[in-house]
């Protein structure tokens, strides 16, 4: 394996997963209210789908990013519904202090969920593509080893800032009282209400 590809896909990764936005909200929040595993669950689900996107980028597959990309704007609206919808659901939940114990199906939830939420962004192939061309990593065809390696480290980068955000996340909850909890959760829940909007109003601006 390519330890110097590997350790750029890695900080590609990173640089994609850091920047806050509504899938940080939420696995900070899931951390919060379901525990550490729920939490991480959610950010690797991120993570996969940041696999994905930097896979299409970087083999180059044209023909899938240009579909995504063509279609982005309906996309984009599946997952803003979703996004309203788990804001939603955020603000009227009613966290507990007490340690969660995900089941193995609350796990898978917050996994796929966040998996999907992050494949609604089509863009993110744009994000990788430029970042990809800037560092001269685009694969060539036949070099199927090197792009491989080049996901996986996007994958451990991205994995590795959703793991420190979650513990982190944990880590603060064995601190907090249940008001505090209860605040954080309208907080999240309206935090994510808010990015929906924003987004809403950029698909509708695009659509007229």
């Amino acid at each position: 394996m390519d330890i110097l590809l590997t350790i750029k896909g890695m900080l590609m990764g990173l640089s994609i997963a850091a920047p806050v936005g509504p899938i940080g909200v939420l696995c900070i929040q899931r951390t919060l209210s379901q525990g550490k595993a729920s939490g991480f669950a959610t950010g690797l689900g991120a993570a996969s789908a940041d696999a994905v996107y930097g896979l299409i980028a970087g083999f180059g597959l044209t023909a899938i990013s240009d579909v995504l990309i063509g279609n982005k704007l309906w996309i984009q609206l599946s997952g803003v519904i979703f996004l309203l919808y788990l804001g939603v659901k955020t603000v009227l939940s009613k966290p507990s202090q007490k340690a969660a114990h995900a089941s193995g199906q609350t796990i898978a939830g917050s996994y796929f969920s966040s998996f999907l939420l992050t494949l609604a962004n089509p863009m993110t192939i744009l994000s990788f593509a430029a970042i990809l061309g800037a560092s001269g990593m685009i694969v060539s065809d036949g070099a199927a080893a090197s792009a491989l390696t080049l996901v996986f480290g996007i994958f451990s980068g991205s994995a590795l800032w959703w793991g420190i955000l979650s513990f982190s996340a944990g880590w603060f909850k064995k601190r907090m009282g249940e008001n505090s909890l209860t605040a954080i959760n309208r907080v999240s829940g309206g935090v994510m209400i808010l990015f929906g909007i924003f987004f809403l109003a950029g698909v509708f601006y695009a659509l007229s």
